[in-house]
């Protein structure tokens, strides 16, 4: 009678891990057969040239200037700040600058039709006239703020009213950046060889000589 039972009980240890194993083997055939879905990325395009920040509490951690109509993907966002990756860059841009959005990401069947365009449209593309960069620098004021204001940059003048990004086109970079945030207000000392600026909100507001 033991002989009997054990046999049995064995019997129905097989049957159930031959169930388990054929179970398994379905789910995974039906993972491998779900198409894959588009997720979703947060993206921002900026209206303005941006600096990146490394660390949003250190104005002299700037790693690169983003340039306006840059679409960037955001990573995370407080009142100030966006936190975004900009050519394989991590860091912030400030919250102004940009208009957040939000776009699927690229499936793979999209880059399969991407990738079979009919020979006559990638013909008229290569067709079309590639846009040289603006190297000079003069060229480059006049047409973003127009050709008085090009020749006072030009001139290394800086006046009240400024924004922070005209200061930065004028003289460049400074050495240094000191920052005071106060609720909403954001206020900023630029600090170059000869001299420091105060500004207020973006805005150009003082300036004087180094001591």
């Amino acid at each position: 009678m033991k002989n009997l039972i054990t046999s049995i009980l064995c019997l129905l240890l097989v049957c159930h891990l031959s169930a388990q194993g054929n179970r398994t083997a379905v789910l995974e055939d039906l993972e491998k057969a779900q198409p894959a879905g588009q997720s979703a990325m947060n993206k921002a395009t900026l209206t303005s040239a941006s600096r990146l920040f490394k660390d949003k509490d250190d104005l002299t951690s700037v790693i690169v200037i983003i340039p306006s109509g840059t679409v960037v993907d955001v990573l995370g966002a407080d009142e100030t700040y966006l936190h975004v990756t900009y050519e394989g860059e991590d860091g912030y841009i400030q919250r102004k600058h940009a208009i957040l959005s939000s776009a699927p990401a690229t499936s793979s069947a999209n880059e399969e039709r991407i990738g079979t365009v009919p020979q006559t449209r990638q013909a008229e593309r290569s067709a079309q006239p590639a846009q040289r960069p603006v190297t000079d620098r003069r060229t480059y004021l006049t047409n973003k703020y127009g050709s008085d204001i090009a020749s006072r940059m030009m001139a290394m003048k800086i006046w009240k009213g400024m924004t922070a990004e005209m200061v930065q086109d004028s003289w460049g970079s400074p050495k240094k950046i000191n920052r005071v945030i106060s609720g909403n207000d954001v206020k900023e000392e630029w600090i170059y060889s000869s001299s420091w600026l105060y500004i207020e909100n973006d805005t150009l507001v003082e300036w004087g000589p180094v001591r």
